[in-house]
């Protein structure tokens, strides 16, 4: 059985699976271009980030952020890794939205995003008439490639990477392995079975890709 990677895995992360006994394809759907960070002010109280993206996206930008809200534990790490103190981390955008409006409703928050972001943490925070301004730091494109062959399963780590994959390619009898439920409810769309890893890495993609082939092959 095959496995493609709509991301470029990291030498541990192809012997993870290759040590599985699976074939292995992977290549970029997306590419991720930072865009300059417009800012009146370099001193945030607090700030959303949905995406790992979006923090190297400002990185550079020399901000100076107290509370940091995040979705996944990739960005969590990565803030972390760069000094941020993370306040909430969720495993959805939904999931941080209502955190966030539950207990932090009278604070203001800056959200920083991609230019294809999803609409159900600003459209939750507006509801609940939380005060966000919304920065978008980087443009997503989708890189396309086109398989003449099919696949057993297919790694989506995000929905515009399900999107990048869909333009130019079919969805078969591949199952839809995907890092969150944002990412899954993209693939709902094209593929008759999609599944979500438990944790929002990409070894857990991995590691549930793999469980589930050994369930369909036996």
């Amino acid at each position: 059985m095959t496995i493609l990677s709509t991301k470029i895995l990291t030498p541990a992360q192809k012997e993870l699976l290759l040590g599985s006994g699976h074939g292995l394809v992977h290549y970029d759907a997306i590419a991720i271009q930072p865009l300059a960070v417009e800012l009146q002010q370099t001193s945030l109280k607090n700030a959303i980030f949905t995406s790992k993206n979006a923090v190297k996206a400002i990185l550079n930008a020399n901000l100076t952020i107290e509370n940091c809200f995040c979705v996944g534990n990739t960005t969590k790490e990565l803030l972390s890794l760069h000094g941020f103190k993370v306040v909430e981390a969720e495993d959805n955008a939904l999931l941080l939205a209502q955190k966030i409006s539950n207990s932090y409703a009278k604070e203001a928050f800056t959200f920083f995003c991609g230019d294809l972001r999803r609409d159900e943490l600003p459209k939750h925070l507006r509801l609940q008439s939380v005060a966000f301004n919304e920065v978008t730091v980087y443009r997503t494109e989708s890189q396309f490639k086109t398989f003449s062959r099919t696949f057993d399963c297919i790694l989506f780590f995000s929905p515009s990477g399900v999107q990048g994959y869909m333009n130019t390619n079919n969805a078969g009898n591949a199952i839809a392995c995907c890092i969150g439920k944002t990412t899954a409810t993209a693939a709902e769309q094209f593929f008759q079975t999609t599944i979500v890893a438990n944790k929002t890495t990409v070894e857990n993609v991995i590691v549930t890709a793999i469980k589930q082939l050994k369930v369909k092959n036996n």
